[in-house]
């Protein structure tokens, strides 16, 4: 099965996926109605992406898969919190998943929605002000090591994300401990569609 790759070969695939999309190659897998019919019992993705709600950042299209292929996570901002964890525990321990991706971009409406915040002090209303008073660490993360830059900003808060992620779950911890499962910060760049590494736990 798919999902019993190891985590290298996982984001190879992931990455051969993007470099197709970034081409201008795609070729839509795994999107006619056959594999449509043999999903309807079971699922057996690959990797788990759990992605910011930008309608830029569509997972399954920038890595050029299709219906069955990877376990789609996504919030505003890629911001944690026990929904979120929960859906990634099953994605490790029910799925056997073994790439967990943290994927950000740049330009993101909200770590910038955050900067303003932290420079104007004033915060946003209703659930907005949850959004950003996750995001805050990683902005003052990054103004503590000198980063003022919005896309520098976005890579301290994937990777910030990523760690909190391995932290606070001992479902996700375990398995990369094992081996089992990596966990990889990723940032997307919206000119020219390109997926990169920026922070990683467990072996690739």
């Amino acid at each position: 099965m798919d999902n019993q790759l190891p985590p290298a070969q996982a984001w190879l695939r992931l990455r051969e996926g993007n470099l197709r999309f970034v081409s201008g190659q795609s070729s839509h897998p795994n999107q006619d109605a056959l594999h449509r019919a043999s999903l309807v019992n079971t699922q057996h993705p690959f990797a788990v992406i759990f992605g910011c709600s930008d309608s830029r950042l569509a997972a399954e299209i920038i890595f050029d898969l299709g219906l069955g292929d990877v376990f789609v996570v996504r919030t505003a901002g890629q911001v944690i919190d026990d929904a979120v964890l929960g859906s990634l525990e099953f994605s490790v321990s029910v799925l056997n998943v073994p790439l967990i991706v943290v994927l950000g971009h740049d330009r993101c409406g909200a770590v910038s929605a955050t900067i303003d915040a932290i420079d104007s002090g004033v915060m946003p209303v209703g659930f907005l002000r949850d959004l950003v008073e996750r995001i805050t660490p990683s902005v003052l993360t990054s103004r503590r090591n000198g980063v003022t830059d919005i896309n520098a900003t976005v890579v301290e808060h994937i990777k910030q994300t990523s760690k909190r992620m391995v932290d606070s779950s001992r479902v996700i911890s375990d398995a990369v401990e094992h081996g089992s499962t990596a966990v990889v910060g990723v940032t997307y760049r919206l000119e020219d569609g390109k997926a990169e590494i920026v922070s990683g736990f467990g072996a690739l």
